[in-house]
């Protein structure tokens, strides 16, 4: 199961955020500009790319089950959140 503490407290879904977007930085390079979501687990920056967002978690999910990760969409940097994989 995954933290409880991001769905109640929203400083540290926040954090998260910040954490995720950072990491998304690091690993911009290689990423293609093409349409779809990523999902990033934050702490390794390991990531997944798919068309949509049940596509990305569906490959997140195989390494990181129950975790939460960064997901944002590539072409449109506004479409961030933070989730579970479920």
């Amino acid at each position: 199961m995954p933290e409880v503490r991001y769905w109640n407290d929203l400083s540290a879904r926040q954090e998260l955020l910040e954490k995720g977007r950072k990491a998304l930085n690091r690993i911009k390079e290689q990423l293609s500009p093409e349409q779809g979501v990523v999902a990033i687990e934050p702490d390794s920056g390991d990531h997944f790319v798919g068309a949509t967002l049940g596509k990305a978690n569906d490959a997140a999910r195989e390494r990181y089950p129950d975790r939460w990760l960064y997901f944002r969409r590539l072409d449109d940097p506004r479409a961030e959140m933070v989730l579970p994989t479920w």
